[in-house]
């Protein structure tokens, strides 16, 4: 039940990203077909960021602990892109036009999870 509250917490905060940050756009022809397309970008998304984050962070803590931390709003913009990729090449109708696109969609994402996480929180959050 813990994965489902997340998945849709993480498709709740694209689905705001894409009304907020331009250049962030999901193009569904229908609301189906938007809502699934959210719901498959917050699984590639929440994949990526289980994979690949935590090694990312053992490989640059140096630049973690150089730049005091924001190193890792540059490692979760690459990541948002490498969303976009991946959505891209399973012809998803999801976009991230450059790199301060998928900045400041990043930012946002986390912003807004962090707050939907506050109001709704999720069974490994209760222990």
């Amino acid at each position: 039940m813990g994965f489902l509250i997340r998945l849709a917490t993480t498709a709740v905060a694209l689905w705001v990203t894409t009304l907020i940050v331009p250049g962030v756009e999901v193009t569904g022809r229908t609301t189906y077909d938007t809502v699934f397309t959210l719901i498959i970008v917050a699984l590639i998304f929440g994949v990526i960021n289980a994979v690949l984050k935590p090694i990312i962070k053992v490989v640059g803590c140096v630049f973690y602990l150089l730049t005091l931390g924001l190193f890792a709003l540059v490692v979760n913009a690459l990541l948002f892109l490498l969303t976009d990729g991946i959505a891209r090449a399973v012809h998803l109708p999801f976009h991230v036009n450059g790199f301060w696109a998928a900045f400041w969609g990043a930012i946002v994402m986390a912003v807004v999870t962090w707050l939907i996480s506050v109001v709704v929180p999720d069974s490994a959050d209760r222990r």
